[in-house]
């Protein structure tokens, strides 16, 4: 079967089954089985892609950076932190829709796979006054959480690009910057511009209330913070850095008299159904390698007449869609690019943009599930305003290249 009739079908599959209201993780156990049985039918492949899954440290990092992000979540839940802190938001920015697409980027600033589950609940209280769906609120929370994907040195995919294509971290930062302002604006105009927020009433608050919500500012900024410096400065990945935290955070809200029961943090920040998703999903990705799937695409692609821009730019989308990471379409696409011209900073920029817009459109991305699963939304239309946006963002990030290059 044809490489492309074959992902295409695989897709139709995940589609279709997503319509009866299957699990995501069902869903792409379904077309991974389907993948397999059409290139290899062995059962050893998949016995070598199953260990192999859970082999890598790449799956525990997230599956407990997820954990640990919802036991943070129920800490300063549960604290009253979180809702201090969007009150005391809320008097210092007038404007609503500066904080719901400002809270998901300034936590897209944590390079962990559980931040958009972080992000979620505050984007959640802040439009508790707003009529918003659930697939937009969820489309909001995902669409600003990636935004520095072009323009942050700690993202991994960032990190792993400028290795693999020879270009520096401030040459290309300062080559992809402009598409991050460009993100922006596309949310805001196809999320945010919409959304009518009602005439509310002045509250008046007393300076101890003013000052108990200001804390829960503190409290509920800090541990985003400490998680990104010892990331950064440390080097610990995201699950040790999160889990780190989050027992320190057990003690300083006793200290603060905003005690919350161990046993409430850690069992109640266990969920198996998303755990099985997750693991189904990385399963997925790895059927894909262990079938030769994605090398066949590069070769197909490399094979064809078309134009090594656009060979590349094709290959980076397919490739993030199938993974959904920034380190499956870098890890597959940089070589190529730096074959083709190492540190050739157009080409490098067409890989990143055109891979991210992939891993934002795919039900493989495990933050897009994450939202998904806590606001309860529809996959499929959440993804309605995403696919919008990328295609915006990538009519005019392929116009200016091309004008540019």
């Amino acid at each position: 079967m044809n490489i492309f009739l074959l992902l295409t079908i695989a897709l139709l599959i995940i589609i279709v089954l997503l319509r009866f209201k299957i699990q995501i993780g069902v869903c792409m156990l379904a077309s991974g089985l389907f993948i397999w049985l059409m290139r290899s039918a062995s059962p050893f492949d998949l016995a070598q892609a199953f260990y192999e899954t859970f082999t890598l440290t790449r799956t525990y990092d997230i599956i407990f950076a997820l954990y640990f992000v919802m036991c943070l979540e129920i800490e300063l839940r549960l604290s009253g932190a979180l809702t201090d802190m969007v009150k005391s938001l809320r008097r210092i920015f007038s404007n609503v829709r500066i904080l719901l697409a400002a809270m998901p980027a300034f936590l897209g600033l944590l390079p962990s796979v559980g931040g958009a589950r972080f992000s979620a609940p505050i984007v959640e209280e802040l439009s508790e006054k707003i009529n918003l769906s659930p697939e937009h609120k969820s489309a909001i929370n995902f669409w600003f959480r990636h935004l520095f994907e072009f323009s942050s040195p700690i993202i991994p995919g960032m990190i792993m690009a400028c290795s693999i294509a020879g270009v520096t971290f401030g040459e290309f930062i300062s080559h992809l910057c402009w598409v991050t302002i460009l993100a922006i604006a596309v949310g805001w105009f196809v999320l945010i511009r919409p959304i009518k927020i009602p005439s509310a009433q002045k509250i008046s608050e007393t300076a101890a209330e003013i000052r108990h919500e200001r804390n829960g500012l503190i409290l509920a900024l800090m541990p985003v913070a400490s998680v990104f410096m010892v990331v950064v400065f440390f080097k610990l990945n995201a699950s040790i850095a999160t889990g780190l935290i989050v027992a320190a955070w057990v003690f300083v809200l006793a200290a603060v008299n905003r005690r919350v029961g161990v046993k409430e943090i850690f069992l109640g920040a266990f969920d198996w159904k998303m755990s099985l998703n997750i693991c189904c999903i990385l399963y997925f990705i790895q059927i894909l390698s262990v079938t030769k799937v994605l090398g066949e695409i590069v070769a197909a692609f490399q094979a064809s007449p078309l134009p090594i821009p656009v060979i590349i730019a094709c290959v980076s989308l397919i490739i993030g869609i199938l993974t959904g990471m920034s380190q499956g379409h870098v890890a597959i696409v940089m070589p190529i690019v730096a074959a083709m011209g190492t540190g050739d900073l157009n080409l490098a920029g067409v890989a990143m943009a055109f891979g991210v817009a992939g891993q934002m459109l795919t039900p493989t991305h495990v933050c897009l599930i994450v939202t998904v699963d806590y606001f309860k939304a529809d996959l499929l239309k959440t993804l309605k305003p995403i696919l919008i946006g990328e295609i915006i963002l990538l009519t005019i990030f392929s116009a200016y290249t091309y004008l540019t290059w």
